[in-house]
């Protein structure tokens, strides 16, 4: 397969829509944490195709901003959303750049990102998380889903090799200096839930889709066209279990 069509592409045709190392785990101690409820007006960063939007809006009801750099990716949250009469009035679909976000300060009362600090180097982490701290109101959630690097030792070709197969460039940070990354710019109570990546894992997928949904999407997996390129994304994150955790942090302005 060829190589954009990799990463999450790739397995969002297979059926495996949620990016989120850490899976249902991870993301119900994120939510527990947010105190959500239908008053509540959240900013989701990074949406991708709309179903962190989707649930939250379903579920308690709350108000909505979802934004994305890529236009053709809103458009498919948007149809998304469509499939979702009673709640298309909740969710708002922004274009922007999260590095210069397009709203007033003080303006959300949570932020929910799902593996964006991953992808972005050092100094641009420091310049996304100063940006949720401004459009953050007082004492408001930031909630978080990303990797952790267990130890620096060794790490560097457990990354490129992830990286070759998810398309992207990932700067993991140990717990640590995720820690320190949130506290330099002045987030307080950092919370955190960590263990072992379930993205693509026969557990995690069941955790995620249930039986039938994974035999969907190992269906899928092993067709021809795909069967090559998911063996390679399996072995990446084989790979790298001794390495690489998921991460859940939730803070606070």
């Amino acid at each position: 397969m060829e190589k954009e069509k990799m990463g999450y592409d790739f397995l969002a045709r297979l059926g495996k829509t949620h990016l989120r190392p850490g899976g249902r785990v991870a993301n119900e101690w994120l939510i527990a944490n947010g105190d959500f409820n239908k008053d509540k007006k959240v900013l989701n960063i990074a949406c991708n195709n709309g179903d962190t939007a989707i649930q939250l809006a379903t579920k308690f009801g709350c108000h909505i901003t979802a934004i994305d750099l890529d236009e053709t990716t809103l458009e498919k949250a948007r149809h998304n959303a469509t499939e979702h009469k009673q709640i298309t009035e909740l969710i708002e679909f922004v274009q922007g750049d999260i590095i210069q976000l397009p709203f007033k300060d003080n303006q959300f009362d949570i932020i929910v990102n799902d593996v964006m600090l991953t992808l972005l180097p050092a100094e641009m982490k420091q310049q996304a998380l100063t940006e949720y701290q401004r459009v953050l109101k007082p004492n408001g959630l930031l909630l978080t889903h990303d990797i952790m690097l267990e130890a620096k030792n060794e790490a560097d070709d457990v990354i490129t090799e992830l990286e070759e197969v998810i398309n992207a460039t990932i700067a993991p940070l140990t717990k640590s200096e995720w820690k320190d990354t949130f506290k330099q710019s002045g987030f307080r109570n950092v919370e955190t839930f960590s263990g072992e990546i379930s993205l693509i894992s026969p557990k995690g997928l069941i955790d995620y889709k249930g039986l039938a949904g994974v035999l969907k999407i190992m269906g899928s997996a092993l067709k021809s066209k795909n069967h090559t390129s998911f063996i390679k994304m399996l072995k990446a994150f084989r790979d790298a279990e001794n390495t690489l955790e998921f991460i859940a942090i939730c803070s606070q302005k």
